[in-house]
């Protein structure tokens, strides 16, 4: 559910009622029957949130719900955090996770959360990512931001522009290159990805002129990272590699630094964007915005990342069934 103030709910319920037909993948909501029950009375969604047992079903409005806590919604203010519902947010994070390990549920998917209330009340992670894969014990993970059109992977993320380069590494894009080309095999179904690198500079560092990072660090990378059954190239020049592959011609591009790859990708997926953690044990999507606090409770946040986030999950988690079969073959 993310933060029991912030949009989260609400997109949960424009999405519930908004549904045509979840088929095989059944939406279990994990965070605050009440706060859930609050949301939908607000905006008249006539929906009947029922706590989760084994094989529920959804039938005529009605939705499984895993209350994890009880907090009272006259005491919340909407776009207002506090200690408790910071905790409350890590709650639902640390709950999912156990679930996903223990393959009660195929994948989570993430509403918003916000950092400082996080950290606020004493969970010391910039986010959610970092939370889940230490939960997972996981060490070596990355962020995808995945559309119909463009993937792209960060080999760094919430770094200043000015420590790029470096904070750059022949091992950290080698390591993230390995990360975006198994992902792409098992987790989107690719046998054979396509795998575009972009330079730091401009023109990719025009022979040095402008920079040497390519011919230090990222050119050796794409050389040590050849594979037999991916396609690896690059590295090209940032002002033309996001069309090419926005074309069809690559299944992602491994961007050097946060906006590099955030800018063309959500001028393409602004409202449909999803954030997936790739190399992860267990399958993680997650909206591509935030809390919005400043609109929240107000019935008009888009749920179009969260229908997208809950699709994509359920399509990785078809295509890791059958790679796994494919691999035990």
């Amino acid at each position: 559910m993310g933060c029991p103030v912030g949009i989260g709910p609400e997109i949960i319920i424009r999405y519930l009622k908004n549904h045509e037909d979840f088929q095989e993948d059944i939406p279990v909501v994990l965070g605050d029957i009440s706060v859930l029950r609050r949301s939908a009375e607000a905006q008249s969604a006539e929906l009947d949130f029922v706590p989760w047992e084994p094989g529920n079903k959804i039938t005529d409005g009605t939705f499984p719900v895993i209350s994890v806590t009880s907090l009272d919604p006259t005491n919340l203010q909407w776009g207002k955090p506090t200690r408790e519902t910071g905790h409350a947010m890590a709650q639902y994070i640390e709950e999912a996770v156990r679930l996903c390990l223990d393959r009660t549920f195929a994948a989570m998917v993430t509403c918003p959360i916000t950092k400082s209330a996080l950290n606020n009340a004493g969970y010391n992670f910039p986010g959610h990512t970092e939370m889940i894969a230490s939960i997972c014990n996981s060490t070596e993970y990355a962020m995808m931001m995945a559309g119909s059109s463009l993937r792209v992977t960060l080999v760094t993320i919430h770094k200043a522009l000015a420590e790029v380069p470096g904070t750059l590494t022949q091992s950290s894009v080698e390591s993230l290159i390995r990360l975006t080309g198994k992902s792409l095999q098992v987790d989107f179904g690719i046998p054979r990805p396509r795998i575009a690198v972009s330079g730091l500079n401009p023109h990719a560092g025009e022979e040095g002129m402008f920079g040497e990072e390519e011919k230090n660090i990222i050119i050796p990378a794409v050389s040590a990272s050849a594979q037999d059954d991916w396609d690896i190239l690059g590295p090209f020049p940032p002002d033309t590699v996001f069309n090419m592959a926005a074309a069809g011609k690559y299944d992602a591009v491994v961007c050097m630094y946060h906006d590099q790859g955030l800018i063309p990708f959500k001028l393409l997926h602004f409202k449909d964007g999803v954030n997936v953690t790739i190399g992860l044990p267990i399958i993680r999507t997650s909206v591509d915005h935030g809390t919005a606090y400043d609109i929240a409770g107000k019935g008009i946040a888009s749920f179009e990342s969260l229908k997208a986030a809950f699709m994509l999950a359920g399509e990785i988690a078809g295509n890791r069934k059958k790679y796994t079969k494919k691999v035990n073959l």
